[in-house]
């Protein structure tokens, strides 16, 4: 795992990259964020492909398990991938909402995570 950090108007924006899945469970969403938030970052953008298939089904609240953690600690995220294949309604209007409330955002591209954060 590496961390690009990028600055957006005065705040740290960790960049988690890896080759594996860094989050399978709610514990280690807790754990990345803890070791990001004591590193002094503000927010986190996470690749799709770092997140357990499991989150993007819904039916198990593994989703919104992990982005509590997020939202409890006030540490802005955004998950950077290709959301297309999730064509159900469910994940689509979890996405959608979750893009309007602006918290948690999930973006196409870093450019698009970033903008999200300024």
């Amino acid at each position: 795992m590496t961390i690009e950090t990028h600055q957006i108007n005065h705040k740290a924006i960790a960049e988690v990259i890896s080759d594996a899945y860094l989050i399978k469970t709610a514990e280690d969403a807790l754990d990345l964020l803890g070791n990001l938030y004591y590193q002094g970052f503000d927010g986190a953008i996470l690749h799709e492909q770092n997140l357990t298939p499991n989150f993007f089904d819904l039916k198990n609240g593994l989703a919104g398990e992990i982005l509590q953690k997020f939202s409890n600690y006030r540490f802005r995220l955004a998950i950077v991938g290709d959301f297309t294949p999730y064509t159900g309604k469910s994940i689509r209007d979890f996405i959608r909402e979750s893009n309007r409330i602006g918290h948690i955002s999930f973006s196409n591209s870093i450019a698009e995570a970033l903008a999200k954060f300024e």
